[in-house]
């Protein structure tokens, strides 16, 4: 596994890279990110068949929140090539509960990807204690 947090914008080759058909596969690719004591936003970045293409840090912040723009995101999306995306992020407090930022920036995010056609598969908060949530699983919105 790479660490996510230590190398920004690893990119995987076709052979190697994993496929992400569920939260807890996303969760043993990045589980390392619970480490982390301040909020880290990251974007996995996936093919048409759900292998991953490359995991990118969008943004980093306090301890319990991080700054996070469309543009960034899907710029990413659109540079690497991807047809999908999966949204993830830390709650260094542990408790994976999507706060109400969540769900809004998630809302808002959905929406964007439908726009450039780059769907938004899920968004998965992973707590420092080694649990986590998938927004999806969790029926908090419809993707």
């Amino acid at each position: 596994m790479r660490i996510i947090i230590k190398e920004a914008g690893v990119e995987y080759n076709k052979k190697d890279a994993p496929l992400l058909n569920t939260p807890e596969q996303v969760y043993k690719e990045c589980q390392e990110l619970a480490e982390s004591d301040t909020e880290v936003f990251v974007v996995l970045c996936v093919n048409a068949r759900n292998k991953m293409i490359s995991s990118d840090i969008i943004s980093c912040g306090i301890l319990d929140q991080s700054t996070v723009a469309p543009r960034e995101i899907f710029r990413t999306a659109i540079m690497k090539n991807a047809c999908r995306i999966i949204l993830l992020h830390n709650h260094p407090t542990g408790d994976t509960t999507p706060s109400a930022e969540d769900i809004s920036i998630t809302k808002k995010l959905i929406e964007c990807g439908k726009t450039l056609e780059i769907n938004v598969l899920d968004h998965v908060i992973i707590g420092s204690n080694g649990s986590f949530t998938s927004m999806r699983e969790g029926g908090v919105l419809s993707f």
